[in-house]
């Protein structure tokens, strides 16, 4: 009997939007951020995302600097808050019925996102998923710091990140099921078993042509 393993990016994949850069807007609105040209620095680095081009760790420095002097409790909290009302909001209702389909089966379930884990986690966690990884971050003086530490989950270093979480587990898994909707996951689409692209951008969707065992899913339509 297989033991299958499905692992899911996070945005735009299970989420109808990109966490991170909604959370720059949340912090925006809740005042913790007050530079004006904030939000429109986010944005042209998050193109650079969506044309595979993006330098993370230049991300990760720009856009959490303006957290670093706030103890990691009160982030915490603050992130609770915004998932409650900037993100399950915006989940995909197809991703909700599939991965409670998943757990009635008794199916494990993994979160692999380029976003921060101090985010995945909550918001894989509220979706019904227990297991997720994300970035990790130096940590200063019980705060968030804006430097990665460890292997990026991005691009290529999701399946490293995900090989360091395979060896961890007392359970082994003999099938690999991912989604995702980026360009940036083609690595670990194609070293999946099996791939399922949920709304694909267009480079992904382009690769797909030379899959046709990959599945399209389109959410939300």
């Amino acid at each position: 009997m297989s033991k299958p393993l499905h692992i899911f990016d996070m945005d735009e994949t299970l989420v109808n939007g990109d966490c991170a850069s909604l959370w720059s807007a949340f912090l925006v609105r809740k005042g913790v951020v007050t530079d004006p040209d904030y939000l429109a620095t986010d944005q042209a680095l998050m193109e650079q995302y969506a044309k595979g081009e993006l330098d993370m760790e230049e991300y990760i420095v720009y856009t959490l600097a303006p957290i670093t002097h706030i103890p990691q409790h009160e982030i915490d909290s603050l992130v609770d808050e915004f998932v409650a009302s900037d993100i399950l909001p915006l989940v995909f209702p197809e991703a909700l019925t599939l991965v409670k389909s998943l757990k009635e089966s008794g199916v494990a379930c993994l979160v692999i996102s380029a976003t921060v884990t101090f985010i995945v986690k909550k918001v894989a966690q509220a979706i019904g998923i227990e297991d997720a990884l994300g970035i990790e971050l130096v940590s200063k003086n019980n705060c968030y710091f804006n430097q990665v530490t460890g292997i990026a989950t991005y691009r290529e270093g999701k399946i490293l990140r995900l090989q360091q979480w395979l060896t961890e587990q007392t359970n082994s898994f003999d099938e690999i099921h991912f989604y995702s909707d980026s360009i940036n996951d083609l690595p670990l689409c194609e070293y999946a078993d099996y791939a399922y692209l949920v709304n694909p951008c267009e480079r992904l969707s382009a690769e797909a042509l030379k899959h046709p065992e990959w599945q399209i899913f389109e959410w939300g339509s």
